[in-house]
C-alpha cells in the first residue's frame, strides 16, 4: 500500500536535490549560496506578506544584506552544514547500487576425468539481485534523508542571519548613542557659555556654570565608555561573518513609519518553518525505510555462469571431446531467521513515531515563541512612537526654557532637567529602533522565513 508514496523515482529526486542545490548557490551570495525549493512561490509569498506586516522599521540599505551574504559564504558552521548535506548526497548511490558480483577460479591439480575429458580449471560469475523494489525504497529513504539535511542547513542559514541582524543592531544604537552624546556635549557647551555670560553680567549666578560642567564630565564619561564598548560589539559581529575583529562595519539604518496591521495569521506561515519541513521529510524517509527492511525479509535472487576448462581425452575419440562445459546457475536465498528483518521494520516504525512527537513538540514551542516576539514587536513599536512624539514636546519646552533663561538668568536648573529628559528620550527611541528590528529578524527566523 506504500508504494504509491514513491511513484516518483529516487533519480529524479536526486537530480532536484542537486537542481535546487545549484539555484541556492545562484540567489544569495556572490558565491552562489542559496536553495530555491519546489515551493518557492509559496516561501516567497509569505516573505512578503511577513515584510508588509513587519515593516515598520526597514533597512533601506543593501549592507546588512551583504553582511548576510559574507556571513553565509564564510560562516564555518554554516559550511559544517552544508558539507553534511553534501555527505549525505553521496547515500543515495551506495544504496541504489546492486551488490558486486563474484567471480571465482579454480584450479584441478589432479585433474577430474569426465566422459568428455579431464576438467583443468573451473571459472564462475555470479550476481545477486534483492526483492523487486528494494533499491528503490532504498534509494527513497536516502534521498529523503538527503533532503531533510538540507532543510537543516537551512535553518542554520536562517538562524545565522537573525544572528548577524541581532549583533547589526546593537552596532547601530551605539553609534546612535554616540552621537547624541555627542550632540548632548555640544549643547551643554553652549548652555556653559550663556550661563557664564549670564553670571558675569549679573543675571545669572555661578551655581550654573558648575552644574553644566558636572553634566559635562557626566557626558565626556558616558562617551568614553560608549567608545569602549564599541570593541566587543564589533567583534562579535565579525566572528559571525569569520573575518578580522577590526574590520569596519557600515551601519546604515533608516526609520520608516508604517502602521501595523492586524494579527498574522501564523498557521499558514508556519508551514514553511525548515524544521517542520526536515522532520517531515525524515518521516517519510523512515516510512521508505520501513518498506526496504520489509523487502530484505524476501527472497534474493541470484543469476551465474559457471565454464569449466576441459582437456583432450587421448585414450580415444568421442564425439565433443575436449569441449568445455558451460553451466547456467541460479540461486535463492533463503531468509529463514526474521529476527534481524523485524527488528529493522520495527526501528523504522519507533522513528515515525518519535518524529512525529517530536514534530508536535517543536510546533507547540514555535507557537509559544511567536507570541512572545509578537508582544515584543507591538511593544515596541508602541514605544517608537510614544518616544517620537515625547522628543518632539521636549525640543519645544527646551527652547522656551532656553528662551527664557537666555533673557533672565532664571530657571536654569529646569533647563537642565529637560535637556536630560531630551538625552534620555532620544536614547530610549535608538534602543527601542534596535530592539524592533532584532524583534523583526527573530520573528522571520521563527516563521522560517528568509
Amino acid at each position: 500500500m506504500k508504494k504509491d508514496k514513491y511513484k516518483i523515482s529516487s533519480k529524479r529526486q536526486h537530480h532536484r536535490l542537486i537542481r535546487d542545490y545549484d539555484r541556492y548557490f545562484i540567489r544569495w551570495s556572490p558565491s552562489n549560496f542559496c536553495h530555491l525549493t519546489s515551493d518557492s512561490v509559496l516561501k516567497f509569498t509569505a516573505i512578503a506578506c511577513l515584510l508588509m506586516v513587519l515593516g515598520t522599521f526597514q533597512i533601506r540599505a543593501q549592507s546588512l544584506e551583504t553582511y548576510f551574504s559574507t556571513a553565509a559564504e564564510n560562516n564555518p558552521g554554516l559550511q559544517a552544514k552544508y558539507k553534511a548535506f553534501e555527505a549525505a548526497l553521496q547515500q543515495i548511490p551506495q544504496v541504489s547500487s546492486l551488490p558486486d558480483p563474484t567471480f571465482s577460479f579454480g584450479y584441478f591439480i589432479s585433474p577430474v576425468e569426465t566422459r568428455l575429458g579431464p576438467q583443468k580449471a573451473k571459472f564462475s560469475l555470479s550476481q545477486m539481485f534483492p526483492w523487486f523494489g528494494t533499491l528503490k525504497a532504498k534509494e527513497d529513504a536516502a534521498a529523503l534523508a538527503a533532503e531533510a539535511k538540507f532543510q537543516e542547513f537551512v535553518d542554520v542559514r536562517n538562524k545565522l542571519y537573525y544572528e548577524v541582524t541581532a549583533a547589526y543592531y546593537p552596532i547601530y544604537k551605539l553609534n546612535k548613542w554616540k552621537q547624541i552624546e555627542k550632540e548632548n556635549i555640544d549643547i551643554l557647551t553652549s548652555y556653559k557659555e550663556i550661563a557664564t555670560r549670564n553670571f558675569e553680567n549679573g543675571k545669572g549666578e555661578m551655581v550654573d556654570v558648575l552644574r553644566v560642567d558636572i553634566m559635562l564630565k557626566e557626558a565626556s564619561t558616558n562617551l568614553n565608555i560608549l567608545n569602549k564598548e564599541e570593541k566587543p560589539l564589533l567583534t562579535t559581529f565579525n566572528k559571525l561573518l569569520n573575518r578580522p575583529s577590526e574590520e569596519e562595519v557600515i551601519i546604515e539604518v533608516e526609520e520608516q513609519a508604517d502602521s501595523l496591521p492586524g494579527y498574522l495569521n501564523k498557521d499558514s506561515l508556519m508551514t514553511q518553518h525548515p524544521v517542520l519541513k526536515k522532520l517531515e521529510l525524515m518521516h517519510q524517509s523512515s516510512e521508505a525505510a520501513e518498506t526496504a527492511a520489509r523487502k530484505n525479509g524476501y527472497p534474493k535472487l541470484g543469476i551465474g555462469l559457471d565454464y569449466v576448462a576441459v582437456g583432450e581425452r587421448t585414450d580415444m575419440q568421442i564425439d565433443d571431446n575436449g569441449k568445455d562445459v558451460i553451466m547456467p546457475m541460479l540461486s535463492v536465498s533463503i531468509p529463514i531467521f526474521r529476527k534481524k528483518y523485524n527488528a529493522a521494520i520495527k526501528e523504522a516504525q519507533l522513528k515515525q513515531e518519535s518524529l512525529a512527537l517530536q514534530k508536535e513538540e517543536f510546533t507547540n514551542n514555535l507557537i509559544s515563541r511567536y507570541e512572545s516576539v509578537w508582544f515584543n514587536i507591538t511593544r515596541q513599536d508602541q514605544l517608537i512612537e510614544l518616544y517620537t512624539q515625547q522628543i518632539k514636546e521636549t525640543r519645544q519646552a527646551l527652547k522656551l526654557l532656553t528662551t527664557a533663561y537666555a533673557n533672565s538668568g532664571k530657571d536654569f536648573e529646569e533647563v537642565l532637567r529637560m535637556q536630560q529628559e531630551l538625552l534620555k528620550y532620544e536614547k530610549k527611541k535608538a534602543a527601542a529602533v534596535s530592539e524592533y528590528n532584532t524583534a523583526v529578524a527573530r520573528m522571520k527566523y521563527v516563521l522560517g522565513t528568509r
